[in-house]
């Protein structure tokens, strides 16, 4: 289902029971995070999108955990569940599908002539109305945006829910990401697209061609669908809007920027335009964030401010970050369902992933498979760490395929109870998360690969693996006939 811009999406919600309008006087400094991070982890009865219609200092309304739910997740990418879209997705991939060994496979190109085979590609459109209101040179300020100053120690007020465009300075393909943008003044906000990211590789290649600057656009608002594509890791050279042009069932509408090169949603609520010297960088942060704790200071781009273009009326859009489980958490489970045809078009053993929300993403993920031979679970850990930014992962947990990932209960119960600690762990070295405080380096450390499945005597397992408890069927089915007559009641 296509969303024709944000509104539409309020007004669907609202509809569906899952707003919360907020019409007293409310603060962007500190206040909007409380409200915001009591919802997202009390009642889910309350766990409501929540729109903040008088935010002291602007005019615009504050749309937040529009996404912290799995119901509501679902309605911004059109599907009755989640779990829909691996299924999708794997009808899309299924007749691509390798058969043998293919060493020549380019998982980019795979995806990429997939999603372009049904036609979705982006179209430029004029009279955008994002740009109802053009602002440029002086005029061109971030004053009268509620921008959230979201935790005590943060470095300032951040925008949080962008959606970042630019272009490889050398092939001009489109990257789209989601970076915080720290404010410094009402001209200048830092950029902070880290290391592995595709707007950092931007900045390397700019630097090593001489380029002076980096046309940069920052989309907030429009589709949901189109806001969400930003924070998906998709393959390099893959753009992002034809995902969301293939979750949405239609083309991506793009209008051309009024002072950079560049194409931005045509439907956003507001679209900052500029540019990042790659050789200019100042002190960003510290911001908290999805770790539970505050990022350090550290040097990034900065991003200068050419023109602003709004709605008449535009709503901002924010997101919080911090401890688990917030609106990222279901931002997150959205990309592990629709990547997991991925990881099996590589890996086709693989049943089901989960990365639970305390693992934050990167720290943990549970893998069952169906095991066939000696060392099984050790290929798809090594296997994981080599497939795009799944080489973050600072945990992975091997399974076998009887286990439900899905109840962290029963994935710990298989990790505790069938591991020799002495035996079944593989630790290395390798690349770890920018935002990873534990590891000795920046953006290096260790990483663990854990083979909780049943071992077999090829792995040098010669006691025999014990059966698991398990009642009859007959028993379990009288038990259920007769449970009224217990007096238990339904």
């Amino acid at each position: 289902m296509a969303y024709q811009n944000l509104q539409a999406f309020i007004d669907k919600l609202e509809k569906a029971g899952e707003l919360h309008r907020i019409t007293v006087p409310v603060d962007p400094y500190l206040e909007i995070t409380e409200i915001t991070d009591r919802i997202s982890k009390g009642a889910a009865a309350h766990n409501k999108a929540l729109l903040f219609e008088r935010v002291k200092g602007s005019d615009m309304p504050v749309l937040i955990n529009a996404l912290g739910n799995e119901k509501r997740m679902a309605m911004a990418l059109g599907v009755g569940e989640l779990d829909d879209l691996r299924h999708n997705l794997a009808h899309l991939l299924d007749p691509k599908l390798p058969r043998g060994l293919r060493p020549t496979l380019s998982r980019a190109g795979e995806m990429l002539g997939a999603l372009r085979s049904i036609g979705l590609k982006p179209r430029i459109v004029g009279n955008a109305p994002v740009q109802e209101v053009v602002k440029t040179g002086d005029n061109a300020t971030l004053d009268g945006i509620p921008i959230l100053t979201c935790w005590p120690a943060d470095g300032g007020p951040y925008i949080t829910m962008p959606t970042v465009i630019s272009r490889d300075p050398l092939t001009q393909v489109r990257n789209v990401g989601m970076y915080r943008l720290q404010v410094y003044d009402n001209h200048t906000v830092g950029m902070h697209w880290q290391l592995h990211k595709g707007g950092a590789e931007h900045e390397r290649v700019a630097r090593e061609m001489g380029k002076e600057q980096i046309p940069v656009a920052v989309s907030l608002g429009g589709d949901p669908a189109i806001m969400w594509s930003g924070s998906a890791p998709l393959p390099p050279n893959v753009d992002e809007f034809l995902l969301a042009g293939w979750l949405r069932g239609k083309p991506v509408e793009l209008t051309r920027c009024i002072s950079q090169p560049l194409e931005v949603p045509a439907h956003a609520e507001i679209v900052i335009e500029g540019y990042v010297d790659p050789a200019e960088s100042r002190l960003e942060g510290p911001f908290g964030d999805h770790t539970g704790f505050y990022t350090p200071p550290d040097h990034y781009p900065v991003l200068h401010i050419t023109a602003i273009t709004h709605r008449r009326r535009p709503v901002y859009p924010a997101t919080v970050v911090g401890k688990p489980p917030m609106e990222d958490y279901w931002m997150g489970k959205a990309t592990e369902r629709l990547f997991l045809p991925l990881m099996q078009l590589f890996m086709g053993e693989i049943v089901d992933v989960n990365m639970p929300a305390a693992g934050v993403f990167h720290n943990l993920i549970f893998v069952s498979i169906k095991k066939r031979y000696p060392g099984h679970a050790r290929k798809v850990i090594n296997g994981l760490w080599g497939l795009g930014l799944m080489m973050l992962t600072k945990a992975i947990v091997i399974v076998d395929e009887d286990v439900d990932v899905q109840n962290p209960d029963e994935a710990y119960f298989h990790l505790f109870g069938n591991v020799d600690w002495s035996r079944d762990v593989i630790i290395q070295d390798g690349p770890v998360d920018a935002l990873d405080h534990a590891s000795y380096n920046f953006a290096f450390g260790g990483r663990i690969g854990i083979d909780a499945t049943r071992k077999l005597p090829g792995e040098g397992y010669t006691r025999g693996w014990p059966d698991p408890i398990e009642m009859s069927a007959e028993i379990k089915e009288r038990v259920a006939r007769r449970w009224l007559q217990y007096g238990f009641g339904d």
